[in-house]
C-alpha cells in the first residue's frame, strides 16, 4: 500500500527502538529498512521515515480545527479512501486508541476529506487522512 502523494523524508524523535519496531511493523504495517543501535528507517506508504532516539520527545500545542484539537506537530499520510478505512480497520483491530476518531472533517467544502488521528508509543501524532476526489488536495475553492 502507498499513500498517493510524491515521496518524502522525515525523521522524528522516539523513546526507544523496540516499541517503535513493534508499532510501526505490526500495527502500521510498515516494512523496516536500515537501522542502527539509536535509529530505525521505515517504509511508510513509500515515504522514508526516521525514528531516532532521543530525549525530548513531543510538543503538547494543538490548534483547532474543524471542531478538533489537532496536535501542532503531527506527520501522516494521504491515502485513498478505500486505503484509509482499511487502515482504520486494522488500527482498530489491534486497538489502538485514536487521539481524534475517524470522521469526515470539512463536510461539503473544498477540502473534505476522511481524518484520524492515533499517537505512536513515543506520543508522535500521526493523521490519516483521504480525500473523495485525490485531485481536491489543495483545493480552495
Amino acid at each position: 500500500m502507498t499513500s498517493i502523494m510524491p515521496p518524502f523524508h522525515l525523521a522524528f524523535p522516539v523513546r526507544d527502538i523496540d516499541s517503535t519496531r513493534a508499532f510501526y511493523v505490526d500495527v502500521l504495517g510498515c516494512r523496516v529498512g536500515r537501522s542502527a543501535e539509536r535509529w530505525i528507517d521505515f517504509d511508510f506508504y513509500g515515504h522514508q521515515i526516521s525514528a531516532h532516539v532521543s530525549e525530548e520527545l513531543s510538543d503538547a500545542s494543538t490548534n483547532a480545527v474543524d471542531g478538533d484539537d489537532v496536535p501542532v506537530r503531527h506527520f501522516g499520510l494521504v491515502l485513498t479512501v478505500e486505503a484509509w478505512r482499511a487502515l482504520v480497520a486494522r488500527l482498530e483491530e489491534a486497538g489502538v486508541a485514536f487521539l481524534i476518531a475517524p470522521r469526515v472533517r470539512f463536510a461539503g467544502e473544498p477540502g473534505e476529506q476522511h481524518t484520524a488521528f492515533v499517537r505512536d508509543p513515543s506520543g508522535n501524532a500521526i493523521e490519516l487522512k483521504a480525500f473523495a476526489d485525490p485531485a481536491r488536495i489543495f483545493a480552495s475553492e
